[in-house]
């Protein structure tokens, strides 16, 4: 097996820096031509072709600024600040002008595939390259001096053309995911109004709904266990762990005190956050404010109540203030046999997204596999 020869950054590419940012509200007035800055890296319009920007300059900021101009196809990432540990990378998709918090590198196509190096750089940890975590930042000569290994440019093309295709699905795998968001919130507004759908036998059916207070449709105040520190979270165990971060199970324990033990599903409710979570098997709770709201049976499915928590339009007013504006809120009450309907049409579209996010690991795995493997050096 042949080792590939490797180049330095440099040699195979222009590596620069942007400018400073326009500070006045003149340079962006009716501006036309992007700008871009460390946020729109972290955003889904980048990747391989970021072409829109969050702000746009005119013409007067690029004379009178002089700002560095970037050409598309060329590959940005942070230079400076905290966003460097993010390790985001875009490519550009059109010509744009690019902040001085970022680097930009210009590939010579004749000696390096630009998608190459991308997906070289999409690996590559540029923290290894900040000296000081307490001031991160990366000089020019030291980008130049990272090392990439170089096949012959038709492997590059072959390699780059297998990763396209599984960024490609990627990419509209995530697309389906955010329609299938858009068509749950949809379906969760049109059947949770009482106002609405607009059809004749419906509407009849939607004015026999009860309305209850929110405090009145609880079998008791938030029940609150004794919650688990996070420094006592395991990687592995019996028991898992729920609290009010976006991510559902945020670890394990073994200790059945801790646990709450099951009777019917209960939703874990953060008292400072929107956040609502629905749970029907055993778990513990992090020690984080995170609690308990338990359904009074004879109103409601414990999956409609969720979503009907779901529905509420809460704002974030605060660790202490938000159950008591939960208090206030007021809820529909269909009939039972309506609830079991409506949880059946929803948890569909809950159990389709489910696959897809199962599709997005197996994707974000396969990309990565095929990554390590074309940056190997052999």
């Amino acid at each position: 097996m042949t080792t590939w020869p490797t180049k330095k950054l440099g040699e195979i590419s222009r590596i620069f820096s942007g400018s400073s940012a326009p500070q006045d509200e003149k340079y962006f007035k009716n501006g036309k031509y992007p700008f871009v800055r460390v946020f729109d890296l972290s955003t889904p319009r980048s990747g391989t072709e970021l072409v829109e920007t969050r702000d746009y300059v005119n013409e007067l900021a690029i004379t009178e600024l002089n700002l560095v101009e970037a050409q598309k196809g060329a590959i940005v990432f942070p230079k400076s600040g905290a966003s460097i540990l993010n390790n985001n990378r875009a490519m550009l998709g059109t010509n744009a002008y690019v902040v001085s918090h970022l680097s930009v590198i210009e590939v010579n196509e004749n000696l390096a595939v630009k998608n190459w190096v991308y997906y070289f750089l999409s690996k590559f940890d540029m923290g290894k390259l900040v000296s000081d975590p307490g001031y991160p930042s990366l000089n020019i000569s030291a980008i130049e001096k990272i090392k990439i290994p170089l096949p012959p440019l038709e492997i590059q093309k072959q390699i780059v053309e297998r990763l396209d295709k599984i960024a490609e699905a990627r990419k509209l795998n995530d697309g389906l995911i955010q329609k299938t968001d858009e068509l749950f919130q949809s379906l969760l507004h049109k059947e949770l109004n009482p106002a609405g759908p607009a059809g004749t036998k419906a509407m009849a059916g939607k004015k026999k709904w009860k309305e209850d207070k929110f405090i009145n449709c609880i079998e008791k105040n938030p029940l609150k266990i004794k919650g688990i520190p996070r420094e006592k979270y395991q990687s592995i165990g019996k028991f898992p762990i729920i609290n009010q971060s976006d991510k559902f199970i945020v670890g394990y324990t073994d200790n059945e005190e801790k646990v709450y033990k099951m009777d019917s599903p209960v939703i874990i409710f953060g008292d400072h956050t929107r956040i609502f979570k629905y749970a029907d098997f055993n778990f513990a709770i992090g020690a984080d404010g995170t609690q308990i709201i338990i359904p009074t049976p004879k109103k409601f499915i414990p999956k409609f109540f969720y979503f009907s928590m779901l529905n509420l339009k809460i704002n974030n007013l605060g660790y202490s203030r938000h159950f008591k504006l939960l208090k206030t809120k007021k809820l529909v009450i269909p009939p039972l046999k309506t609830q079991k309907q409506i949880v059946t049409k929803l948890s569909a579209v809950q159990d389709y997204k489910k696959q897809l996010l199962g599709q997005k690991a197996k994707l974000k795995e396969l990309f990565d596999s095929a990554l390590a493997k074309s940056m190997s050096n052999k």
